[in-house]
């Protein structure tokens, strides 16, 4: 939990479009899915997948949450650091985008 909002700060006090040295380029072509049990957490992966520039749905079920994302066009991830580039692309494997770390 802790990381996703760490993320999610980085990602909206960073600009995704400033000039960096490292670049992180991602895509999801296909739709995925997140089954959430806690509210907050769906808020929050929402609101980051969001402002990655995907497309987002949310279908509250049973005793979950389903967040569905994808972002069939490229979009990249400008960072400060080579450590920042490789945590974000570590987190968008996690959630089944393909990658690319440019330095």
């Amino acid at each position: 939990m802790f990381r996703l909002v760490l993320l999610a700060a980085v990602l909206a006090l960073s600009p995704l479009t400033a000039t960096a040295a490292e670049i992180v380029r991602y895509r999801c072509v296909e739709w995925k899915a997140k089954h959430i049990h806690e509210k907050k957490k769906a808020d929050t992966i929402a609101e980051t997948l969001k402002k990655l520039k995907c497309e987002v749905k949310r279908h509250a079920h049973g005793d979950h949450e389903d967040v569905k994302y994808r972002c069939p066009k490229w979009q990249a991830l400008n960072l400060k650091t080579h450590d920042e580039a490789h945590k974000w692309e570590k987190w968008l494997k996690e959630y089944g985008f393909q990658t690319e770390h440019k330095h």
